[in-house]
């Protein structure tokens, strides 16, 4: 397996749709709440580049000359209660491997970038999100050496989840 992160390009926008259509197929068996489909796909990833910006990176784990993972990367300013020099943090906004090509420690090597990313811009935290039911991300991101931090809670209120 020759595997090749690198910086995401214009050529790979249809590997990223179809990358965030598993993401959000996968996500919604967890919350029941994500739109699904290519087209949706397109939208988040277009909201994602959006949102991240010029400072924000997608990386992209391809092999054998294939695009199979992606990893997006934002920096961020904390809130003011956090200590001054913890502040400046970098997220790990997206994490995606295609089903196929998982289990190969690509996900892993894709971590690794983007912490190395941060590493080399001076950030000296990274967080990572995970979805309440998502044990093996949880897992591994926790070999990967992340902790828990907080925890958020969502309620329905003035009617069904649906309305």
């Amino acid at each position: 397996m020759n595997l090749v992160i690198r910086a995401a390009e214009a050529r790979d926008r249809g590997r990223l749709i179809d990358l965030y259509e598993v993401l959000n197929r996968h996500e919604d068996k967890l919350t029941g709440d994500r739109r699904i489909g290519r087209e949706a796909a397109a939208e988040n990833l277009d909201d994602s580049r959006a949102r991240l910006g010029s400072d924000g990176l997608f990386l992209v784990a391809e092999v054998d000359g294939e695009v199979v993972g992606l990893v997006t990367l934002d920096f961020k300013e904390g809130a003011i209660y956090v200590r001054p020099e913890l502040r400046a943090h970098a997220h790990i906004v997206e994490l995606v491997v295609d089903p196929a090509h998982q289990r190969h420690g690509i996900g892993r090597a894709l971590m690794t970038a983007a912490e190395g990313e941060a590493a080399a811009r001076g950030y000296r935290r990274l967080t990572i999100s995970v979805m309440v039911g998502n044990r093996e991300a949880e897992q591994a991101y926790a070999r990967h050496g992340f902790r828990p931090l907080a925890q958020e809670l969502v309620k329905t209120i003035g009617g069904s989840a649906a309305d």
